[in-house]
């Protein structure tokens, strides 16, 4: 076999590849939409379908207008806004300093917060219930935005320093010579410079925090306060009726505004990657 036909074969198998585990981890989501589409009917039939027969897109009225998915994606709105806020307001700085400054504990520091982004939110989460329950603090929102954010703060300010490590320190030096203060540095040229690094990062945490499950479900008890990836749960099937096909359709308009950041900002994200931001 030439070289030039074994490097076509490698390069089939390696799409094939590809497309297997494309199709691996998007299989699930089409089986959801396939199911918010169907009937009751069509939910029990033998075989099961993976195309319904009829669209049945009164599932998303009856879901939009019956039940409290739009007040949940409302919540989500408000609890992801505050955390991707405050998270920019302590990770940017701190990420400015860990990337630019040199002093005794910056080690040990960038190992602690290496060691706390690896800690599972369903490690707190009963600690936290405890807690807060002692405090009185349960069905606060600004309680779950701090809890938000000190789980997200240590992605955030680990991927933000690893971009601004790829910021040449020569800015800096330039800055300075030109008369530039810090804090004119960090506004007029670190922001615009690292903006597809901000921007990132804002995304990243923005799906995290959208995503929570076992925090919301632990702390909130209320069930207007609810956000979408908990409030979901009300459509789940009872022993007095089938609702499968609504769970479905609640899921699937759940995930679309992550969907939508991703297909608007995947070029900054990709960007940001390839650029070095995930760097140590």
């Amino acid at each position: 076999m030439s070289h030039h036909n074994k490097t076509l074969v490698k390069k089939i198998g390696i799409y094939f590849s590809y497309a297997v585990i494309t199709l691996f981890f998007l299989f699930p989501l089409l089986w959801i939409i396939s199911m918010s589409f169907k009937t009751s009917q069509e939910l029990f039939a033998i075989p099961p379908t993976l195309m319904p027969e009829t669209f049945a897109f009164e599932n998303y009225r009856y879901v939009l207008e019956t039940t409290g998915v739009v007040n949940y994606l409302k919540n989500s709105a408000i609890i992801v806004f505050f955390t991707v806020i405050f998270t920019l307001l302590v990770s940017v700085p701190a990420a400015y300093a860990l990337s630019r400054f040199k002093f005794k504990l910056k080690v040990p520091i960038l190992i602690t917060v290496l060691m706390t982004q690896m800690i599972s939110a369903v490690v707190i989460s009963i600690p936290l219930y405890r807690l807060f329950s002692n405090w009185n603090l349960l069905n606060n929102y600004i309680v779950l935005i701090i809890v938000y954010v000190s789980v997200v703060l240590p992605l955030a300010t680990w991927f933000l320093k690893g971009y601004f490590d790829t910021i040449p320190a020569v800015l800096d030096e330039a800055a300075t010579i030109d008369g530039a203060n810090r804090w004119q540095f960090i506004t007029k040229i670190l922001f615009p410079t690292s903006m597809p690094g901000i921007v990132s990062v804002t995304i990243l945490v923005a799906v995290q925090s959208w995503s929570q499950f076992v925090i919301p479900f632990i702390l909130l008890d209320d069930e207007s306060l609810y956000p979408v990836s908990v409030g979901v749960m009300n459509l789940q099937s009872t022993q007095q009726a089938v609702t499968t096909h609504y769970l479905a359709a609640g899921s699937v308009i759940s995930v679309i505004p992550v969907i939508i950041l991703f297909v608007v900002f995947q070029r900054l994200i990709v960007g940001a990657l390839t650029s070095g931001a995930v760097k140590g």
